[in-house]
């Protein structure tokens, strides 16, 4: 289960706007709720007007003029870029432009094996290709060493990046990044490839337009790939992007957009992060960065089809060696359950594919809301990490305090990488595991909805108004409501049971709301239950009708108090794992004769339970959830049942003879405690 916000909007403050502009209601809901109760607010939000001149961005005209030198003197330039989709679209939008006037050019990307950044081996070897100036797209900020090389071996250097610096920045011709402490652009959110535009804009004297109308489509998909915010600057290149991408003139991504089957009438933030940004990612990944690249910069159908090929196959290459460390990873913890007792997901394994565990990484703290870090051991003896947490749980802080320990080491709050040598990997672990000590609760994974909705809202008219607010993405999230109180008249199975389908009341009105990849048996939820649920709103068009469709994001039981779940789960955790918890709290966990029957019939009734579904059926004064688990351990233990930690569920065996369940351990350790303390 994940924590429940529910924002508010200024009543007044609609009603106000809805009089001075052709909002609709539902749009301008949203828009207060998230702190836009200003029509200039509004305005500058939604509107997609002129770039902002380039040359407010700190050195943008040093950059510029150090460029221009090279190419009147036909010198040789390399675009030094890096091997995501960020860096390879900033590659190729610099590339093309330099190309298109006239430069002699030639692009660099390392792979990933070679670790992220410049390095002096690369440094050297472009000199001795003739190279006389390095310019870096998406990487380059952080270059001390490999910048006082440059200069050492006769090159010249210009960086544009968009990381964060550090006390000291490279020796350069010019510096371009906004997040300088002395930059003196407005807007600080602009990804590697936004930075690229910018610079091919300010190279075209100041004059956007051409420039937005060759590489807008690129950029978007290097914005949207970087979860960047989608806000300011960042969402006129995605808003124009999607508009060029429709019909782009770029042979890669026509193909791409082909072998990916994208529907190109509703393009959208969503079809680059899920559809053509992977594609472009799995080169670098598991092949390398220049077969993107090189599909980008095709000149012809042909040439771009054999190129995205090779994508599409590494893609599924991706796919298929990410599903399998993820079934590996799951398998583990179906024998290892008591792992998920712990604070933080800490996992290591023989040569996982550097390339996907950061992905598996998020898919876990997704799945089980545990701060995660998943070590994939080399034969070298070292073990190279990925590390994904929940906003709160500061994951660099975590590294930071392990720092000793770690060969390297780097991120931010919530994504990280680390190199330990495997055999301080024990050592890693218990530190990491000390650091979370630090927490009474651990931050959770949470769902943020805009606010609840009443009948008036959901309206064919109100849920196309959303639109207005697009791209959708970090920074503006795709809107997010409350139901409460919603009645379940039907579950009905679909593809075969694979997935179920709810049939809702909601205050009058019928509505349907897929839920995919959770079968009606396991899913827990019945006919008459009343539900609060958190959605998106979809409009469903059949017989030339249109409908509202409920995409359910998350849902609970009605009336649900979310503060004594997660109050007692964490002190199910902490029992687990053999903390002292107070007298009173151990006779509230200690289960009846009665509690323990009433468990056993609700699971005999059910193939197989969602554990937080089994709790929610059960809600009473006295049953708690670390009681629940309480219970469940107890039935494992003694053999009447069975538990996917994995899957969170459990499920009935067949019981041929009598058990005595007060044999159970954790009954009797528990019960044991209790004495003592008494």
């Amino acid at each position: 289960m994940k924590r429940w916000k529910i924002n508010e909007y200024n009543s007044a403050a609609v009603s106000d706007l809805s009089r001075r502009c052709d909002l609709t209601p539902l749009t301008l809901k949203v828009l207060s709720s998230r702190g836009f109760n200003d029509l200039d607010q509004i305005a500058s939000l939604l509107r997609s007007d002129e770039f902002a001149d380039p040359f407010t961005i700190t050195d943008m005209r040093k950059a510029a003029e150090t460029i221009e030198q090279a190419v009147d003197a036909y010198e040789l330039i390399c675009i030094y870029g890096d091997y995501d989709c960020d860096g390879v679209t900033a590659t190729t939008i610099l590339y093309s432009y330099l190309q298109n006037i006239g430069a002699n050019v030639m692009y660099y990307i390392p792979e990933r094996a070679d670790g992220y950044g410049m390095s002096i081996t690369a440094v050297e070897k472009l000199a001795e290709q003739g190279v006389r100036l390095i310019v870096t797209v998406d990487n380059g900020i952080s270059a001390i060493n490999e910048a006082e090389k440059i200069y050492e071996l006769g090159m010249k250097l210009v960086v544009t990046d968009h990381h964060q610096p550090g006390e000291k920045l490279p020796r350069a011709e010019a510096v371009v990044d906004p997040h300088r402490a002395d930059c003196t652009s407005e807007y600080k959110d602009l990804c590697g490839a936004g930075i690229a535009l910018k610079l091919c804009i300010a190279l075209n004297d100041g004059e956007a337009e051409t420039v937005i109308e060759q590489f807008s489509d690129i950029c978007a998909i290097g914005t949207v790939a970087d979860v960047v915010p989608l806000t300011g600057e960042n969402r006129k290149i995605v808003k124009t992007g999607l508009a060029y991408l429709k019909n782009t003139e770029n042979f890669g991504l026509d193909q791409l957009m082909t072998k990916a089957s994208v529907n190109r009438e509703s393009l959208s933030s969503t079809t680059i992060a899920f559809q053509i940004a992977p594609r472009i990612n799995a080169s670098g990944r598991f092949g390398s960065p220049l077969t993107a690249v090189k599909a980008l910069l095709a000149e012809d159908e042909d040439e771009a089809e054999t190129y995205v090929d090779t994508l599409v196959t590494l893609n599924e290459e991706r796919r298929s060696t990410e599903n399998d460390i993820l079934k590996a990873i799951l398998h583990y913890i179906d024998n290892n359950p008591h792992v998920l007792n712990q604070r933080v997901l800490i996992l290591a394994g023989n040569a996982w594919h550097h390339g996907v565990i950061g992905i598996v990484a998020a898919k876990l703290l997704e799945q089980f809301g545990k701060p995660t870090i998943l070590l994939s051991i080399e034969d070298n003896g070292f073990a190279r990490g990925s590390a994904r947490s929940i906003k709160g749980f500061n994951i660099f802080e975590c590294l930071t305090y392990a720092s000793d320990l770690l060969d390297h080491y780097g991120g931010h709050e919530c994504a990280g990488g680390l190199t330990v040598s495997k055999d301080k990997i024990g050592e890693l672990t218990k530190r990491i595991y000390k650091f979370a000590e630090r927490f009474d609760m651990m931050p959770t994974l949470s769902v943020d909805s805009d606010f609840t909705l009443e009948p008036a809202d959901l309206t064919v008219e109100n849920v196309k108004g959303l639109s207005v607010l697009e791209p959708f993405g970090a920074g503006n999230s795709r809107p997010v409501f409350a139901m409460i109180d919603a009645a379940v008249e039907k579950v009905e199975p679909l593809s075969g049971g694979k997935h179920s389908r709810l049939q809702l009341n909601y205050r009058g009105t019928q509505y349907y709301a897929p839920i995919f990849n959770v079968s009606p048996s396991v899913l827990g939820i019945n006919q008459g239950d009343r539900l609060d649920l958190a959605v998106n709103l979809e409009i469903n068009e059949y017989g030339g009708k249109q409908s509202i469709n409920l995409r359910i994001v998350d849902q609970r039981p009605h009336g649900i108090n979310q503060d004594r779940y997660f109050n007692a789960r964490d002190c199910y955790e902490r029992f687990s794992l053999g903390a002292e918890l107070p007298l009173a709290f151990l006779k509230k966990i200690d289960p009846s004769r009665e509690e323990l029957v009433l468990v056993y019939k609700k699971l005999s009734a059910e193939k197989e339970m969602d554990i937080d579904g089994l709790y929610m059926s059960l809600r009473s004064a006295t049953m708690n959830y670390c009681k629940l688990r309480i219970i469940l351990d107890a039935f494992v233990q003694t053999g009447l049942s069975v538990l996917s930690a994995s899957a969170n569920s459990v499920k009935l065996l067949p019981v041929t003879q009598k058990v005595d369940l007060d044999s159970a351990d954790v009954l009797t350790r528990l019960r044991s405690k209790i004495n003592k303390e008494e």
